[in-house]
């Protein structure tokens, strides 16, 4: 095994190899993503599919559905068989594929462009699937239980994903401008092609034996059972605990995601965008919450560790997310009150960018928060199968935010928002509220194990 205990700013090194891997596999999504219904929606004259709006949408939320559930499958696939490297190097093989086969010009094949374009998509799902969830799981590797740098590594470890984010929009709005769609997709692969090139000239240096064997034969060497010997009564706590923490999870993004939505809708039709002479593209505020994030996640990793043994467990960490979303939503909900009624005035643009703020905040507070702790949590014969279903949440947060946001023609912009702000702030009250317990039911994962107050005689036998 090689040494992976060189550090780098007081992480090991191998973090910062999978940051730059996750780095560019979310250029190569996010930059497929931005021109994707752009692309659909064009006309043919113009080299797009020449789709209506609704069909596009229509097959967005049915690929992003994709994208959340196969990660599941690969999960299982990597925690039995494949191991989490080899998932991943398979996994980005397929996407790079299903990159160039987007981009493949028409009439390249004898196959008709649709065909060629839902092979693609077809391509780039299933890459995802043993992709995304490996990738993750290999970070909270690199930590042994207890050690508390591990929030902050997964903080860090979000900065990659949304620096890549920001970079997708910039560079392929740029590139499918000057060169056409087809170019976009080039770029996208061109991406996971250098997420690749990083695993495969530097994993086996500075990530040792992490990911090579599957997670089920490394916990019956462990354990000396079978693979499919029952959970223990920690296991089934900790499994719990991941549940519950779900649907905390599935409140927390069925608000935040309104940011693509209502939100989006609003600084474009609602928000006074002029700076001088200048109007601000509505797109740009979509640009606020990659750009919070890359300046604020150092800072807020910094804390983590700063705080040592006092800081936050995982439920709380969530609670102040949600609590942080509320106050987001307060100023949205600001800006509906500065109207008046009148839906021709043009609000500040300060709530929007304050809203996107405190969002971010709550983000960094739960996204890398709720990957760490998969980590910690799962059993290890289980680990990338919970990671894969922690993304399953946010397959149905999304739905959900979608849901609610088809109602504001019904309800009014100031009662969805005000809505989200209240169940946001209850939700945070409750969860608060059973903290100690779901701790207790960590049975120490986080270092900071508490004995259940109406039992404490469990707490000694467990």
């Amino acid at each position: 095994m090689q040494n992976i205990n060189n550090t780098l700013l007081g992480h090991p090194k191998g973090l910062f190899l999978l940051f730059g891997t996750e780095l560019w596999e979310r250029f190569s999504y996010y930059a497929m993503r931005a021109i994707l219904v752009l692309y659909l929606t064009d006309q043919t004259i113009n080299g797009g599919m020449g789709w209506t709006t609704e069909e596009a949408l229509k097959l967005y939320g049915i690929y992003t559905g994709f994208v959340y559930i196969t990660p599941l499958i690969g999960g299982w696939l990597a925690d039995n068989y494949l191991g989490q490297r080899k998932s991943i190097l398979i996994g980005g093989l397929f996407m790079a594929i299903g990159q160039f086969t987007l981009a493949l010009p028409n009439g390249f094949t004898s196959l008709s462009p649709e065909i060629v374009f839902y092979l693609g998509l077809a391509l780039l799902i299933i890459g995802n699937g043993l992709f995304k969830p490996n990738i993750s799981t290999m970070v909270g590797d690199l930590y042994t239980e207890g050690d508390n740098r591990r929030d902050g590594a997964f903080t860090i470890f979000y900065m990659g994903i949304n620096i890549g984010a920001l970079m997708a929009g910039v560079i392929a709005g740029l590139i499918t401008e000057d060169m056409g769609w087809k170019a976009g997709f080039v770029a996208a692969g061109v991406g996971m092609l250098l997420s690749l090139c990083m695993q495969f000239l530097f994993a086996e240096k500075l990530l040792g034996d992490i990911g090579k064997v599957p997670a089920a034969q490394r916990a019956k060497k462990l354990t000396s059972s079978k693979n499919n010997a029952p959970l223990t009564r920690e296991e089934v706590d900790r499994m719990r605990v991941i549940m519950i923490m779900g649907l905390f999870v599935i409140i927390f993004w069925a608000g935040f995601e309104q940011a693509g939505g209502l939100m989006n809708l609003y600084s474009q039709q609602y928000t006074d965008r002029m700076i001088g002479n200048f109007e601000v593209p509505a797109a740009w505020f979509q640009s606020l919450n990659p750009f919070f994030i890359i300046t604020l996640a150092p800072v807020i990793a910094a804390i983590w560790v700063k705080m040592g043994p006092r800081e936050p467990s995982s439920p709380v960490k969530f609670a102040l997310a949600l609590f942080f979303l509320a106050i987001g939503f307060v100023f949205m909900v600001g800006a509906v009150m500065e109207q008046g009624g009148d839906v021709t005035v043009k609000t500040s643009m300060f709530w929007l960018i304050a809203a996107f703020f405190f969002h971010t905040l709550g983000e960094l507070c739960l996204s890398p928060i709720g990957l760490s702790m998969i980590t910690k949590l799962a059993p290890l014969r289980l680990a990338s199968l919970m990671m894969g279903a922690w993304f399953g949440f946010n397959a149905i947060a999304n739905y959900v935010a979608g849901y609610i946001g088809a109602h504001v023609g019904n309800y009014g912009a100031l009662a969805i928002f005000g809505g989200i702000a209240i169940t946001a702030s209850i939700a945070g009250v409750i969860l608060l509220l059973c903290a100690n317990k779901l701790i207790y039911w960590m049975h120490g994962a986080e270092g900071q194990s508490k004995p259940e107050p109406q039992q404490p005689t469990q707490a000694q036998t467990a």
